[in-house]
């Protein structure tokens, strides 16, 4: 797959026609996210997806992001290279729209598996959601999900 075939056009396609779970396999192994394993894990335990939706970055709970954030484990900005600042720019500047972050549910929180470079680009810029695709352990939680209807506050 081209770098075209994981935009959040590309994730609703496939949702359409019912591939969501196959492109976000493909995504997380593709160049620059290169990470198979987590596609692997993700895909095992998570076989039913929706999306791409908007949501909340305030809802969003990172693994990994810099202090002062709701994040799981706190790191030191100097962790967010350059390219967040670049990314920053491009959604600001440019209008860009990078590609929907991996979130999954577990429990009553969504959790953001892939995408915390992007997600703090998102937030650098000023903005209040992110484009995600949301995994599922059964068909059943992913049809009782409603996903967050506001894009401000908790």
């Amino acid at each position: 797959m081209t770098e075209h075939e994981y935009t959040v056009e590309a994730a609703r396609a496939a949702a359409d026609g019912e591939l969501l779970g196959p492109w976000v396999a493909g995504f997380l192994a593709s160049p620059g996210s290169d990470n198979a394993a987590l596609a692997d894990k993700l895909t095992e335990r998570f076989r039913f997806w929706t999306g791409p939706m908007r949501l909340p970055i305030s809802r969003l709970n990172r693994l990994a992001g810099p202090p002062g954030e709701p994040v799981l484990c706190p790191v030191d900005d100097d962790y967010w290279r350059d390219d967040v600042e670049e990314m920053a720019e491009q959604i600001d500047e440019e209008g860009w729209t990078p590609p929907p972050v991996v979130v999954t549910l577990q429990g009553d929180q969504l959790v953001l598996e892939d995408g915390n470079h992007r997600l703090e680009g998102l937030r650098r810029a000023g903005e209040e959601g992110a484009w995600a695709v949301v995994g599922f352990e059964t068909a059943e939680e992913r049809d009782r999900f409603e996903p967050p209807t506001t894009l401000s506050g908790p």
